[in-house]
């Protein structure tokens, strides 16, 4: 298997997605605006959404595929089978019984995720209904990165990667059809979350079926292999998502500042997904299975090699993505979001939190590949002392931030910690002795700064006065915004190319 190969194929099923997301987010904006309906609607998602990227595709994900990869190079079809069984079936059962508390305890846990809420009793009552409906996603999207885990393990990457485009779709179509059939409307914003999960878990079965995965579910409190997992996902919990939980304690902050606060910090996240998915997702989701692989038949020497190059794309590919969103937050906002009810205040406020949050972008890209680094080694202990390192100094940003710069600073809080994450995350695996540098990264580092110069230059020419961004229509921005991204991209890998670098330079090949 071509890992550049594979990581383009991902990256592009991400980029269907995230096009899709855009759209979704451009009409939520037109039609919903930035104020209290849609601060409700984004809390009430946020949280099982949090859940989602903790337990589904953060701590269960890097514990099973692991013990996945495993078990298939070790130990045969048959017990690979055996262990996808018994772990869909406790998973199952402890999903439901979660589903079924968050439902209940719905109340309880706006207060304690948006206790700014309480002041205003029909914010907060809006809240807990749209909670009530989103809940049971959990339930769906976990399920759905059992298969994703499984898939990913035989390494059919982009089947997984398109399904999150079935999320936004099903946003797309409650949104424009089903929201006037709501009261009030941004309720159909919330089934929209209910049957986007449904309908990725259904996509992934066929092709499990195919691979002869198709999990049949049993419980299995007492075999090996899912008490396995389990003790290598509850301490993962932190260390694979410490931005996350950040994501939420900055919500309980927001929910105290100025109404729109947690929609501003919304939009701007979303952007920042964009490069997050494209590049940290998807070489995270490439990594893994080949780095378990590579600890399973105890290559050491592979091993560093294919971090190396995991972080190589990383500086690569998200130094000049950092770049572009800092300098062209303004163009990007206006033109994605500047529509009906959101207003040009709406806009800077999104600005602010964007450039903001484009600090660290490198380092939330390079804790996608750093975290696998460990958990492929079945080793939790590190990047949770890791987690509780940065959680805290994130908190302390925060606290020293958000007076200054209100949601801006909770969002530099949240860049600053991903990057203090990746450096102790490369710290470790040095330490350790998981990862040597392979030659040649100082003239690899000049090279990337001379390029992002010349970049930034073509950027700053390319995208003209801030104001007028505010001033043209939505077509006109649109355009304009497309030949400033060309330009900007056409002069980086040009400089690129101009100093040497090569694509076959960057192709690896693995065993599938």
């Amino acid at each position: 298997m071509n890992l550049l190969r594979a990581f383009g194929a991902v990256s592009s099923m991400t980029l269907v997605s995230r096009i899709l997301g855009f759209v979704r987010d451009l009409l939520i904006a037109r039609m919903f605006g930035a104020g209290a309906a849609t601060d409700a609607f984004f809390v009430a998602f946020k949280l099982p959404n949090l859940l989602r990227r903790i337990f589904a595709e953060g701590a269960f994900s890097q514990a099973f595929v692991p013990i996945l990869a495993e078990y298939r190079n070790r130990r045969g079809e048959a017990e690979t089978r055996h262990l996808v069984d018994h772990v869909a079936g406790t998973l199952a059962v402890a999903l439901i019984v979660v589903t079924a508390l968050g439902i209940i305890a719905a109340p309880a846990i706006v207060w304690l995720s948006a206790p700014g809420f309480t002041a205003n009793p029909d914010k907060f009552a809006l809240t807990v209904d749209l909670l009530r409906i989103t809940f049971p996603y959990i339930l769906f999207i976990s399920l759905t990165a059992l298969g994703a885990g499984i898939l990913n393990t035989y390494s059919r990457f982009s089947i997984p990667a398109f399904a999150p485009a079935l999320l936004n779709l099903s946003f797309i179509a409650f949104a424009l059809w089903f929201a006037p059939m709501f009261d009030p409307p941004v309720k159909a914003l919330a089934w929209a979350v209910f049957f986007g999960g449904l309908l990725q878990l259904a996509f992934l079965m066929p092709f499990l079926s195919r691979l002869r995965m198709l999990p049949r579910p049993r419980w299995g409190g007492r075999d090996e292999g899912v008490r396995r997992v389990l003790r290598q996902m509850g301490p993962a919990v932190f260390g694979v998502s410490v931005a996350q939980v950040s994501l939420l304690i900055n919500t309980i902050f927001a929910s105290f500042l100025v109404s729109g606060s947690v929609s501003w910090l919304y939009y701007a996240d979303r952007l920042m997904e964009f490069p997050t998915g494209l590049l940290g997702v998807a070489l995270g989701t490439i990594l893994l299975p080949s780095l378990a692989r590579s600890h399973a038949d105890r290559t050491a020497d592979e091993y560093s090699r294919l971090l190396d190059w995991g972080l190589r794309i990383t500086l690569m590919l998200a130094a000049p993505a950092a770049v572009a969103l800092a300098m062209l937050s303004m163009p990007l906002v206006a033109t994605l979001f500047h529509h009906g009810a959101f207003s040009a205040h709406d806009v800077a406020m999104t600005r602010a939190a964007l450039t903001a949050y484009s600090v660290g972008l490198i380092g939330l890209i390079a804790v996608k590949v750093l975290a696998p680094g460990f958990y492929a080694r079945q080793d939790v202990r590190t990047p949770v002392k890791i987690a509780l390192v940065t959680l805290a100094a994130t908190q302390a940003m925060n606290l020293l931030f958000v007076q200054p710069f209100a949601h801006a600073g909770l969002a530099l809080a949240i860049g600053l910690g991903a990057c203090l994450n990746a450096w102790l995350l490369l710290r470790g695996l040095r330490r350790i002795g998981a990862y040597q540098p392979q030659p040649g990264w100082a003239m690899f580092g000049l090279k990337i700064l001379a390029a992002l110069g010349l970049m930034g230059g073509a950027l700053w020419w390319a995208a003209g006065p801030e104001e007028q961004w505010l001033a043209w229509q939505g077509l006109e921005r649109a355009l304009r915004l497309g030949v400033v991204c060309a330009v900007g991209a056409c002069v980086y890998f040009a400089a690129l190319a101009l100093f040497g670098f090569r694509l076959k330079d960057f192709s690896r090949r693995v065993t599938g």
